[in-house]
């Protein structure tokens, strides 16, 4: 494994305070949450989306219905909300609305306050800062180049931050919330995936004066940590590396923070960075107080497939030969999870550097191996063969032929090697060379995990898919997605424009009754909801999850991709998730993985839902809903096409 540990190495820690006055502080019972509320993007420091509520139970939760709904911005527009979350603390919801910030009352939605926003848009979610005595709470939200204090209870700026209640963020923009852990605030950075430009580092403030106190360099200069694996040069004024995703985890027993960086720009081509490319793909444990490098440990090294890691690690501890061991669980986009001990990094399991395929594409430097877990086994299909097309006993017979269709436009002939194959070298004119990897847009995106303390047992949302395609050198005319302008690089994944090329392995039909369906070409199931022992390392159930209602009745039950979501578990013995285009939000049993309850809702429900216990003494499960839909309840009383996102609030009848 390419994983390294030298001691007393700050990885551009500029520390800016002394440790002591950032006033972490060793866990302590503040650092548990109350039992009812729901303070954080993911509950707790430690990013466990477990609520120890159990008013809903197996035994009732088939009687949950909608108690109230919140319509983001009715006045229309755009959907620009995907993925929020609101957070409940001391019986207020605050929720971002894009161009206004509001507190809600959790047992009714009906608002108390609203803070209008000029020079951005506050996104994804606000952070909670309880205040640390002499200074009082605090609600926080990003524009991208700032950020902004609010008083909880009034929506006004707290002019005491700051200056005049905000700070401006050094360097690459951010453009969600900062993560809170005690009094340090963290951020990423929203790179423009292009080879060189923004810089990926991550940086910390001081939620009491908005005070910068460190920022980590996520590609390695001179003298640092990981800086050997950048071949050549490729290093300098390289972009991407970026913590990207909205949230980290902590822990507080160690005052460590753990953040996911994403991989270098650019995304399918590193012929002009090769080597590993630390710390792209990477866990990294820092100190919270001066963000000084603590470990790391590298999912992917010389990241080709833009397989970002996205959500961080959620952490918990695991019972292993007689011993309690500090853990955390990762999952990716390749569908791997590693379990690791929190506190050095090292695999509880086992990981194995096993050899992978290399590719044709002049000047690409390709890794001959990547980290495997031993246990758990990979939580999705990496490997493809022509026995995994998808047939009409599975699907249609029109589907079946729009597949085959699009494997002749490739010429028939395939590379795979399983995860982690490469994408070869089309010249114009040279017959097809096509490799087809899975998963492509898969695995585990952002939604990540979510686990229960209590047990050691990781729930987990996967898609199934994968992307075919090759490598060719860039034409100035074709689109490559983001990154295309004033980009110098040579080669990247096959122009968009035109048939063949690059594009995820799925392919377009018409029914019977002249609805078009975009379906994998491989057999179902296409998205499963998974429970994995940390213990040991075992898979304890799978369960489809989704259906595809295009199909007919009797083969809707395919799964279906739900890459844009996350679950939740409860004390209750229940897994809470949306994520699917079908528009079902659904309970699962935590020990069984059966579904207990669904319902179906006016836009599918792409992100993460809380539970919570109101003031009334009720708990509610809530979550936002977005995306298109003809249903009636989406229109405005005029019958124009409303905003099509909506908070909605589930409780059991009283």
């Amino acid at each position: 494994m390419r994983k390294r540990r030298l001691l007393a190495v700050m990885l551009g820690a500029a520390a800016l305070m002394p440790a002591a006055q950032a006033q972490t502080g060793a866990g302590s019972s503040a650092d548990r949450p109350a039992a009812g509320d729901w303070p954080r993007y993911a509950r707790d420091y430690e990013g466990t989306r477990f609520s120890p509520l159990d008013q809903i139970n197996t035994r009732n939760v088939d009687k949950l219905d909608t108690a109230w709904s919140f319509r983001l911005r009715p006045e229309g527009g755009a959907a620009l909300l995907g993925g929020t979350v609101p957070i409940v603390v001391d019986g207020t919801m605050y929720l971002p609305l894009g161009n206004a910030v509001v507190a809600l009352d959790p047992t009714n939605g009906k608002e108390i306050w609203r803070h209008p926003i000029t020079g951005g848009m506050a996104r994804r979610a606000v952070s909670y800062w309880p205040g640390d005595g002499a200074i009082k709470p605090r609600i926080f939200y990003s524009t991208g180049s700032s950020i902004v204090a609010l008083n909880p209870a009034n929506g006004q700026l707290d002019t005491s931050f700051g200056q005049g209640g905000s700070i401006k963020i050094d360097g690459t923009p951010y453009s969600y919330p900062p993560s809170i852990y005690h009094n340090v605030m963290v951020i990423g950075a929203n790179t423009a995936e292009m080879p060189y430009g923004e810089s990926g580092d991550s940086r910390a403030y001081d939620a009491r004066t908005g005070k910068k106190l460190w920022q980590f360099h996520t590609v390695p200069q001179p003298g640092e940590v990981g800086h050997e694996t950048w071949l050549d040069e490729g290093w300098k004024g390289r972009s991407g590396n970026n913590m990207w995703i909205w949230y980290t985890t902590a822990d507080p027993k160690t005052d460590t923070i753990y953040m996911t960086i994403g991989g270098p720009s650019p995304n399918y081509y590193g012929g002009d960075r090769p080597g590993a490319n630390l710390f792209g793909n990477s866990i990294v444990a820092v100190d919270a107080a001066t963000g000084k490098y603590k470990w790391h440990f590298q999912t992917i090294h010389h990241d080709l497939w833009d397989w970002d890691l996205p959500a961080p690690p959620v952490l918990f501890d695991v019972h292993k030969d007689g011993k309690t061991i500090p853990a955390l669980a990762e999952v990716g986009k390749p569908g791997l999870m590693y379990i690791l001990n929190r506190e050095t990094g090292e695999p509880i399991h086992g990981v194995e550097e096993r050899p992978v395929a290399a590719a044709d594409v002049p000047g690409e430097w390709y890794s001959p191996t990547q980290p495997f877990p031993v246990k758990p086994e990979q939580l999705n299909r990496g490997w493809w063969t022509p026995d995994d097309i998808v047939t009409a006993e599975d699907t249609t017979p029109e589907h079946v032929a729009a597949c085959h269709a699009l494997l002749d436009s490739y010429g028939g002939t395939f590379f795979n090697q399983g995860s982690f194959t490469p994408f070869f070298l089309h010249k114009p004119g040279d017959p097809p060379k096509a490799s087809i990897n899975m998963p492509h847009n898969g695995g585990v995106v952002w939604g990540g995990a979510t686990a229960d303390p209590n047990k050691g047992i990781v729930y987990v949302n996967t898609s199934e898919g994968g992307s075919i395609g090759w490598i060719e050198k860039r034409d100035p005319k074709g689109d490559y997605g983001r990154g295309t302008a004033d980009s110098d690089q040579l080669y990247d994944r096959g122009s968009l424009i035109g048939p063949g090329a690059y594009s995820g392995f799925n392919a377009s039909f018409k029914t019977a009754d002249g609805k078009t369906l975009n379906l994998p070409c491989i057999r179902p199931p296409w998205g499963r909801l998974l429970a994995v022992d940390a213990n040991t390392g075992d898979i304890l159930w799978a369960s489809r999850l989704g259906i595809t209602e295009g199909l007919p009745e009797a083969k809707q039950d395919t799964g279906a991709n739900n890459s844009s979501g996350g679950p939740i578990s409860t004390a209750g013995g229940l897994v809470f998730i949306g994520a699917t285009s079908d528009r079902y939000f659904r309970a699962f049993d935590s020990a069984t993985g059966k579904v207990l309850w669904e319902k179906q809702l006016d836009y599918p429900a792409l992100t993460v839902p809380i539970t919570y216990r109101g003031k009334d003494g009720r708990q509610y499960v809530a979550v936002l809903a977005s995306g298109s839909s003809l249903a009636p309840s989406s229109r405005t009383e005029e019958g124009r096409p409303a905003n099509n996102e909506s908070l909605i609030a589930f409780a059991l009848p009283n």
